[in-house]
């Protein structure tokens, strides 16, 4: 007979690289706490329920302490004979307090326990990223408080568009870190629902309470169906889509560090401690924590991809296929919490070389927009004064000057309806300044979005 606590009806052990290509007790050991916490639980049911003696379940759970604390402190430690992080801390139970610790596993299965040590461990691990999350946006809210009033340039097709403020440049990436906030929030919710005792795949004949295991560990209840319990995974996938989002929007503004910190830009100052240099020339000053941030968005997203291709074959109910779903998450997880934290570190502590950003403001024709606003508001169609101020342009190019520079005559033959007095002051702050619509980069418009965020945050 087999050794194995499953391996009553067979004959063999498993073959030594069958074991160890089976095992996932290398990487979901990681869930201790979860699993125990669930194990408790359970058993703590059971009692209530008069299928395990009170004594019973008080043996169990002092068992279960005890091997928490020493896989804490490193004196209990997991071979490939365990298998997996259930029957590890079942065997090591059993072999601790006897026949009693087989009574552990009555009305419940490893399918159901390895969902709630999952979903367990993904509720604490948005907890903590949402955390990391708000850590950022805070910063973000810091920083555009500091540059509200100092103008950049806007960018469209990566040429220079319109004006707008720095600071309206840093709400711009708060609304999009805030609507990761709410996704994880709402993943969350949706995985907050207690799988155990859904057993394999179709429940139990012993008279159990879901809804009080449920409660035992902060559920909101139960989930609806048992095979569904089972073979789900849509909470991980779901979570993994949150990453690949936010750390597509990490990438994003990783990206433009890199632009503002070449020599072509020098928008901004990296600290010497978020950069390296380079083995063999000595004047170098890489962004090489923007470029890794880049770098390191294919991964979660790979991450995703490989628990979608391992769902999209599988029916109902449990598969052993489902064991692929953790590696590639506990990696998101770890990528995702060192990635936020790093670049709020580096946002924190980089400077923005306004300076440098101004001398960048007459290139581009940047309150060209703004012109063709002004015209439609003395009552010129919008499209006829979108030409115009093209043809202004045009002569600015010619005459190699800036559309406040031109000449009266030559606005004259542009139009006859223009002249210097007309176009009023059409200077770039002044531009900026006017752009109060709701969302606008107006100053006074910044720091209302500032101030609506901080009460949010």
């Amino acid at each position: 007979m087999a050794s194995s606590l499953w391996g009553g009806r067979f004959e063999k052990e498993m073959d030594e690289l069958v074991k160890e290509f089976n095992a996932s007790i290398g990487f979901d050991q990681r869930m201790y706490q979860e699993d125990i916490d669930g194990s408790i639980a359970h058993v703590t049911m059971l009692a209530e329920q008069g299928i395990v003696s009170a004594d019973e379940a008080e043996c169990i759970v002092k068992g279960l302490e005890e091997i928490r604390q020493d896989i804490h402190s490193g004196k209990l430690a997991f071979t490939v004979d365990d298998e997996d992080i259930h029957m590890g801390i079942e065997r090591h139970l059993i072999e601790r307090i006897g026949e009693v610790g087989k009574k552990l596993h009555t009305a419940r299965s490893r399918n159901d326990q390895c969902q709630v040590d999952g979903r367990l461990y993904l509720r604490h691990q948005i907890d903590e990223i949402q955390g990391r999350l708000k850590q950022l946006l805070e910063i973000i809210l810091e920083k555009a408080e500091k540059y509200a009033d100092e103008i950049s340039i806007g960018f469209t097709h990566l040429q220079h568009a319109q004006p707008v403020t720095l600071g309206f440049i840093f709400m711009a990436y708060f609304q999009m870190f805030k609507r990761d906030v709410q996704r994880l929030q709402d993943c969350r919710e949706r995985l907050n629902y207690s799988p155990l005792g859904a057993c394999a795949l179709a429940g139990t004949t012993f008279p159990t309470n879901r809804q009080r295991t449920a409660e035992l560990l902060g559920f909101a209840g139960p989930t609806e169906n048992a095979m569904d319990s089972v073979s789900d995974r849509d909470y991980s996938l779901e979570f993994l889509s949150c990453a690949s989002i936010s750390m597509m929007h990490l990438s994003r503004w990783a990206e433009e560090f890199t632009w503002w910190n070449s020599s072509e830009f020098s928008y901004i100052e990296l600290d010497d401690s978020f950069c390296t240099g380079s083995s063999i020339m000595p004047q170098k000053k890489n962004p090489d924590m923007a470029e890794l941030l880049r770098g390191k968005v294919g991964r979660v997203y790979g991450d995703l991809m490989q628990l979608l291709t391992v769902m999209k074959g599988t029916p109902l109910a449990y598969n052993k296929d489902f064991q692929e779903d953790k590696e590639s998450l506990f990696d998101a997880v770890d990528t995702w919490k060192s990635s936020i934290t790093i670049f709020a570190k580096m946002l924190e502590k980089t400077e923005f070389r306004v300076d440098q950003i101004r001398s960048q403001l007459g290139k581009g024709f940047l309150n060209a927009t703004d012109i063709a606003e002004h015209l439609a508001m003395r009552g010129i169609p919008f499209r006829e004064a979108h030409s115009i101020v093209g043809r202004m342009v045009k002569e600015c190019e010619k005459e190699n000057c800036s559309l406040e520079e031109l000449p009266e005559e030559i606005l004259c033959k542009i139009d006859n309806r223009l002249s210097k007095d007309m176009l009023g002051d059409i200077s770039i702050p002044a531009c900026v300044n006017a752009r109060i619509s709701y969302g606008g980069t107006a100053p006074s418009e910044v720091r209302r979005q500032i101030a609506k965020e901080r009460e949010w945050l």
